[in-house]
């Protein structure tokens, strides 16, 4: 098991006004004293923009780079996304990141809402999330769709009309998934071959119900800690591992809950969490 993390779990995130913004000095250095040795980049502007000073930031913390999050507007044919894809991609390969995580940006701020997606939308979105994946695979990344609460693939019929229309592969996000109304377990069981990425997460499906039918916003909740550490939650990760190993699964697990931050944390803050949820995953290893 290839275990990593990602700075969300520190609440460092791309969303306007999701909360306090922790600097990458002590997010990396938490990173290296629990003794993590791979991450994901983060937002832009988290790390250095310039690709080689972003891989040289990681290196001096002794961190491997994953690849990141990166999302894009892929359904509206009057916008191309490659170009961004094709600046962010620069970053992977200068510090030696093999995993480009796609989400299907609604256009919109946050992930509290999106717009409906009409059959055009749809084959559009497929086509460029297909010429995005051949252009990271022609620079030696592979790139993978995460289905996600509030963009353009976030339900359970979204997810099936992904697996059944596109041949893009998945980033197994275990919380989104279960919050849009896909069973991770059985997406794993009987999908792992799509799968090349996993982004670890439990819930608290008390929460998450009320993001499902609207009486909560999903920033709301996750700020009411709709994300428990893994083992603390709602998600069986004893099955999905099984699962993805039985199918020789051989990516990353990446250690992800995201977080909402008042306020500088006096203490531990979010690194508590983390500890308990990288014990977790190196028990199931």
């Amino acid at each position: 098991m290839r275990i990593a993390a990602a700075p969300i779990s520190w609440g460092v995130c791309e969303v306007p006004g999701w909360g306090h913004q922790l600097t990458p000095e002590r997010v990396l250095k938490e990173m290296a004293e629990v003794g993590i040795e791979a991450t994901e980049f983060g937002p832009d502007g988290f790390l250095p923009e310039a690709p080689e000073a972003k891989a040289a930031t990681l290196k001096a913390y002794g961190l491997k780079a994953v690849g990141g999050f990166v999302p894009v507007v892929a359904h509206k044919p009057d916008h191309d996304p490659l170009p961004e894809v094709d600046r962010a991609l620069d970053s992977f390969v200068a510090a030696g990141g093999d995993v480009l995580v796609l989400s299907a940006n609604s256009g919109q701020d946050g992930y509290d809402s999106r717009p409906a997606l009409t059959d055009a939308g749809w084959a559009t979105m497929f086509a460029n999330l297909d010429r995005l994946g051949q252009a990271a695979a022609a620079r030696g990344v592979k790139a993978c769709l995460h289905p996600h609460v509030g963009t353009m693939v976030e339900t359970a019929d979204d997810v099936r009309r992904v697996v059944a229309g596109s041949s893009i592969p998945l980033c197994l996000d275990t919380g989104h998934l279960l919050i849009g109304g896909t069973d991770p377990v059985a997406l794993a069981r009987e999908h792992a071959d799509r799968v090349v990425h996993v982004h670890a997460k439990d819930v608290d499906m008390t929460l998450a119900s009320r993001v499902q039918d609207g009486r909560l916003t999903y920033q709301k909740a996750v700020s009411q800690g709709l994300y428990t550490p893994l083992g603390q939650g709602d998600i069986d990760f004893k099955a999905i591992v099984a699962a993805l190993d039985k199918a020789g699964f051989d990516g990353w697990y990446v250690m992800e809950q995201d977080t909402i931050l008042d306020a500088e944390p006096t203490g531990e803050g979010p690194l508590a969490n983390v500890r308990a949820s990288i014990a977790f995953l190196a028990g199931l290893a």
